[in-house]
């Protein structure tokens, strides 16, 4: 079963990511900011992040750069899943090495959708 990190502030996010992807066979673990999901990260490495932007403590983007530099980081495949849908995020986040992007809200066709073009499903 492949694993998956659910980082995003909003508890009502993180339950619908979950119902979503528990429905699709994987394991939902869930962190509320950046840092936290840092931290779980260095602990294990998730098969997939999806992850949210904007956050306090430590945002997405500075948590993705981090993730980047960490050993077996650069493995881990992360759908950014967020309200900033300009080009300009969508392209600081391509560039600091995210997979996809998702723009919220998001169904489970949407993640299915992304999560077989970055080959999880």
């Amino acid at each position: 079963m492949k694993s998956c990190l659910i980082v995003d502030d909003s508890k009502v996010i993180r339950m619908v990511a979950r119902r979503i992807l528990e429905e699709l066979d994987f394991q939902a673990e869930e962190a509320v900011d950046g840092q936290e999901a840092l931290d779980s990260c260095l602990r294990s490495m998730p098969d997939v992040v999806l992850l949210d932007w904007n956050m306090p403590v430590m945002n997405g983007i500075d948590f993705l750069r981090q993730l980047r530099q960490s050993e077996g980081g650069e493995g881990v495949i992360v759908v950014f899943c967020t309200t900033e849908n300009d080009m300009p995020h969508i392209r600081e986040a391509m560039e600091a090495g995210a997979n996809e992007y998702i723009m919220k809200p998001f169904d489970k066709e949407i993640i299915e959708a992304k999560f077989s073009q970055v080959g999880l499903l």
